[in-house]
């Protein structure tokens, strides 16, 4: 009887598996662990960190690009390094879309992959490079540490066609991002703790020009204007120009709630920063992080964990590149 139980028990939990569909199925078990490697690649997340340390020395906005990728990779479909792939004959790369203009350094993730390479080639995807990359470059920028799953194997494909349906752009209603983002599994202070990312880098002026040309924008902090028209003097800047205005003026390399401050004083650079601090659904928030960091902290820790397990390709799916910007059959 036992046994008939047991095997009429496995059978339903098959069929719920079907039913369910993978998506769901992927979320709750998902394959990825805490530290997936500490068998086969005992120092893969050291060498990732001393590597990610080594470059913010030497090239500080790194950490920026590093924060910047676990969102345009993972927030598309699967965190599956699907960015970091070149474009061939038959794709277009992500790279080269307009939704990741201005990404940069991937040359600097390729450096990371080599050195975990020499270690144990073969072993380590580029997906968990990404992913462990953003998080120790967020501890570079002074924020949080945040534990990461790890197992993720790497995509054969661009998803490049796909950018615009699931990567909010800046001049989105914050109803549209807000929608996005929960398509995602992060909830409304999530989406404002994500956005606090804001709070290092910059922004090319080819993305804040509407607000400065041909009027100001008269939601702009009127003292904020001077300077954003000394950094972007032309109404159609060159996108290859280096024209950008910091996203911070205060503590431009440091991921803090000074962000929050600034777009409650209608000094955030873009229409969504703007609409963040002034809609009912996420003003609330705004407020309580620009008083709060530990709440920052913890809402932004929680909605990166959520976004680095996103829908992730786990065992004997995907593989494992040589390379980060090639497909490992096409050697």
């Amino acid at each position: 009887m036992g046994a008939s139980w047991g095997l009429l028990f496995l059978a339903f939990l098959s069929f719920s598996a079907v039913a369910l569909g993978e998506d769901e199925v992927g979320a709750k078990n998902s394959g990825l662990a805490m530290n997936f490697y500490k068998e086969s690649c005992p120092q893969a997340e050291e060498i990732i960190r001393e590597q990610v340390k080594l470059l913010y020395k030497r090239h500080k906005n790194t950490a920026f690009s590093w924060l910047r990728n676990i969102f345009h990779d993972c927030a598309v479909q699967s965190c599956d390094a699907s960015l970091l792939l070149d474009s061939t004959r038959r794709s277009l790369s992500e790279k080269e879309m307009d939704r990741s203009f201005g990404m940069r350094n991937f040359r600097y993730l390729d450096t990371i992959k080599e050195a975990v390479e020499r270690e144990c080639p073969g072993v380590v995807s580029c997906a968990d490079i990404l992913v462990l990359s953003a998080r120790d470059g967020i501890v570079a920028l002074g924020g949080p540490y945040i534990p990461l799953k790890t197992g993720r194997k790497d995509g054969r494909r661009s998803r490049a066609d796909l950018l615009e349906q699931y990567l909010p752009d800046h001049n989105e209603s914050i109803s549209s991002v807000l929608d996005k983002f929960s398509a995602l599994g992060i909830d409304t202070p999530g989406v404002v703790a994500l956005l606090g990312s804001h709070s290092v880098g910059r922004t090319h002026c080819v993305k804040l020009v509407h607000r400065l040309y041909p009027e100001v924008d008269p939601d702009l902090n009127p003292d904020h204007v001077p300077h954003m028209l000394k950094k972007c003097p032309d109404p159609i800047p060159d996108p290859k120009a280096v024209q950008y205005v910091r996203n911070d003026r205060g503590t431009p390399m440091k991921l803090d709630n000074n962000y929050y401050r600034n777009i409650l004083d209608n000094k955030g650079l873009l229409q969504v920063d703007h609409q963040l601090a002034y809609d009912k659904r996420t003003r609330p928030f705004v407020k309580k992080m620009a008083k709060n960091q530990d709440y920052f902290f913890k809402e932004f820790s929680r909605a990166i964990t959520i976004l680095s397990e996103n829908n992730p390709i786990t065992g004997d799916e995907g593989e494992i590149r040589k390379q980060c910007n090639v497909v490992s059959k096409h050697h």
